[in-house]
Parts: C-alpha cells; structure tokens; sequence
C-alpha cells in the first residue's frame, strides 16, 4: 500500500481544530457542532440568546472534553459579525472551521407573505451567511486554511409552492458557495454546502402533522420518514476535515432521497 494512501485513516479527526458554529445553540446548528465536537474540535456557538448558547457549550465541553464557548451575535449586522471572528480568535487563537447555520423560515403563498417577511428571510439567511464568511476569511488566509461549510437546503436545488422567501434565499445560498468557493480555493480554504432535506427541527414542527407534511414532505423521500437530527452530523464532519480536502463548491445533500426523485 502506498503512502499516500496510509494516512487516510485519520482524516476525518479534527483534534485542536477551532470551529464556528452559528444557530448552534439548537437544532442542526447543535447536532453539527456536537459532531464536530465529537472528533476532537473546539467550538463556539453563535445565537441571540446568550443565557441558550452558554448553555449548550457547557453541555458540549462536558460530554466531548473539548473547549466550548458561546457568543451572542446578530448575525445580519456587520459589527456583529466580525466581533463574532475577533472573539474566535481571543478564544482559539484561530478559526479553521466555520458552518453558517443560521436560519429562519417564513411560509406562505405570495399573496400572503409580506415584503417585510421576505426581506426578513433574506436578511438572516443570505446576508448573515455572507457577513460571517466576510468576517472569517481574513482570518483563515492568515491561518494558511480553512472550511467554510454553508447550510443551503435541497430547496435551493428544487421548488415547492408557497416558499418564495425561504427558496430564494437558499437558491443564493447555493450560488454563494460556489463563487465564493472559486475565489477562496486559491488560498487552500474549501467552501461548500450541505443541502438538508425535510429534518423534524423546531422549524419544521408546525407542519410535522399536517397533510402537506406527510403528503408532500414525507412521502417525497425515499426513506419515507423524517431525517433524525444525528443524521447531518456525519456531512459536517465530513467537510469539515481533510477528508473533504478537494471539495469546492459543492452541494451534499443529505436528504432521504427527496432530490433523487
């Protein structure tokens, strides 16, 4: 066996890596920032609700033994977002990975849907996505490396009626991580995406029940069920390590089969 192919036995450890994870206090944010926790990073949870993040990072420090700390940022608002960068630093002295979380969801026809709301959608979700990107980067070229992971959505990949605003943004999303993963390559920091499929998140729960739920989200999947929130941490370990080292631009979705159809 070559050499070249021996290491690859430890390529998914991330052992001293530091990770950001915004809307990591719950949800997928968690799952994934426990994921990464799991293979030996440090981590920092970004959300607006301080007393929330504090909470799970000394969750995640206790059951993983790794360095957890949380920092409450808006995301959408510049400052924020580099006091956000600036605090991972103080705190690791680095910034290897960060996986842009952060999310909301507003559903409704056209006709229903304010232009407060759409705006509202894309801010968070578009804007605050590109705010942390912008924030990290420098310090990831200093670094030498580094792995931006977006959350996207597979409906940034495919339609589904009365979800202008949250389509749209994820489709950018999308598009984000492709130009920005073009013009980050050369400096040896990977952009990619994961495109979650329908997970019984919080987000999701107002529609778990009904008829467009099982009819139109469950029964789309081949797997015929929700995604468990355990089942995205292995995506973000993934891109998150050497494993996924010539990755660029790309969109993993995790999905139960939805897309494949």
């Amino acid at each position: 066996m070559s050499k070249e192919v021996l290491p690859g036995i430890k390529q998914f450890d991330l052992t001293g890596k530091a990770a950001i994870i915004t809307g990591g206090s719950k949800g997928l944010g968690l799952a994934m920032a426990a994921g990464l926790a799991s293979a030996g990073a440090n981590i920092m949870l970004v959300n607006r609700n301080a007393e929330e993040g504090a909470d799970a990072a000394a969750e995640i420090s206790q059951s993983y033994g790794v360095k957890a700390v949380s920092f409450a940022a808006d995301i959408a608002n510049p400052e924020q977002a580099e006091a956000m960068a600036q605090a991972a630093m103080e705190a690791f002295g680095k910034i290897d990975i960060l996986i842009n979380s952060a999310g909301i969801n507003i559903r409704g026809s056209i006709e229903e849907v304010s232009l407060e709301d759409f705006n509202k959608v894309m801010e968070v979700n578009v804007t605050g996505t590109w705010l942390c990107c912008k924030a990290v980067t420098p310090y990831m070229k200093q670094n030498g490396r580094g792995s931006i992971i977006n959350l996207a959505s597979t409906l940034g990949l495919v339609g589904l009626a009365n979800r202008t605003p949250y389509t749209s943004s994820k489709g950018a999303v999308v598009q984000m991580t492709r130009a920005l993963g073009l013009e980050l390559a050369p400096f040896n920091i990977t952009v990619n995406a994961i495109c979650p499929g329908p997970f019984l998140t919080e987000m999701n729960m107002p529609i778990a029940d009904t008829e467009e739920g099982k009819k139109f989200i469950v029964g789309a999947t081949a797997l015929g069920r929700w995604g468990e929130i355990r089942e995205i941490q292995g995506a973000a370990i993934f891109l998150a390590s050497e494993a996924a080292s010539y990755m660029v631009g790309s969109m993993l979705t995790v999905d139960g089969g939805w897309t494949a159809r």
